[in-house]
């Protein structure tokens, strides 16, 4: 009985979320906030209910009284709770790349143009409904300010992913009504795919065109462009990144750049050499190797299906070669 129900009630939520337009900001007008009693709202109206028949029953004129004053206080906070959120602006920034299984953090800011404060408000995902109730962040927003808070979106995948629906909820100022809406971003996340936990060592570098014949070099297990610092090395030479983690890790192990092995090899990340046995698990070592790379200081390429990065290094070409491992 309840599996029919519970797909009912999912067939209903989607095609409600489907008629909302996507946009990055929000008014909330009386169009699109909704309001209903709330449990202790039923159950205030069942004891007003039973009052009203035991005054009539027994002509209580102090019965009377009391179920008059408490449906007034409840009149007057249902009309309190709905303008707790009408009225108020919601933007939302463009979320920040994550890797998969990670949360992203959804950056809102909460508008308050009218001359009161708002209290209460909650935002949050709306999740499968399988997965309970949703969790919120709650906040205040002060007369005629703003403020932000940040609700968590979990994707499981890599891709280009759409954000789910969000809502804003408040029971202020008798929790005896819930006022909500739904709002569906037209923002994008990122995400990347996540990197392999214990990935292989960087592989070796591949000869540069009129280098073929070049010698080899002691293989440390790391990408041929580095070697152990030599007294006498210069200090820009030096890979400090390495440098840091070594200390950190209580020893004083420095690591130089290979200059003539630079010169002669290149480090590319390619999809059919990284020895892993299907796609997903290839392009996760591929960002493990691509992060393992980045910290070491050094330069690469990444070759995966349809698409070639020539060797680089920085965040732009992280950034670059994580976009590409997500999208392919």
């Amino acid at each position: 009985m309840l599996a029919p129900l519970h797909a009912l009630r999912q067939r209903l939520r989607q095609w409600f979320h489907a008629r909302l337009p996507r946009s990055d900001t929000l008014l909330l007008t009386q169009r699109n906030v909704y309001i209903l009693p709330t449990r202790a709202g039923w159950m205030l109206a069942l004891t007003l209910l039973l009052l009203l028949v035991g005054s009539i029953n027994y002509q209580l004129n102090l019965g009377y009284l009391l179920t008059f004053l408490l449906a007034g206080s409840a009149l007057t906070g249902m009309h309190s709770c709905h303008a707790n959120l009408r009225g108020l602006t919601l933007h939302l920034s463009p979320p920040a790349p994550v890797h998969a299984g990670h949360a992203a953090a959804l950056d809102i800011r909460l508008a308050n143009e009218q001359g009161k404060a708002r209290h209460g408000i909650g935002i949050g995902v709306i999740g499968d409904a399988s997965a309970g109730d949703t969790h919120l962040a709650w906040t205040d927003v002060p007369a005629q300010g703003s403020t932000r808070l940040q609700v968590a979106a979990v994707f499981a995948r890599r891709g280009l992913h759409a954000l789910a629906p969000l809502t804003a909820v408040t029971l202020f100022p008798m929790g005896t009504f819930r006022v909500w809406t739904v709002w569906r971003p037209a923002a994008q996340v990122l995400v990347y795919p996540a990197p392999e936990t214990h990935p292989p060592p960087l592989p070796p570098g591949e000869p540069q065109p009129g280098f073929a014949g070049s010698a080899s070099v002691q293989t440390t297990g790391e990408f041929d462009g580095v070697r152990a610092y030599r007294r006498g090395d210069p200090q820009k030479s030096i890979v400090w990144k390495k440098a840091a983690q070594t200390f950190a890790a209580g020893r004083d192990d420095l690591v130089s750049r290979d200059a003539l092995s630079t010169q002669r090899q290149q480090l590319w990340l390619d999809h059919t050499r990284c020895g892993a046995p299907d796609l997903e698990s290839r392009l996760s070592r591929l960002t493990a190797w691509v992060l393992m790379a980045e910290r070491l200081g050094l330069d690469y390429g990444l070759r995966i299906p349809g698409r070639e990065l020539a060797p680089d290094q920085g965040p732009t070409h992280r950034a670059r070669c994580l976009e590409a491992l997500a999208l392919v």
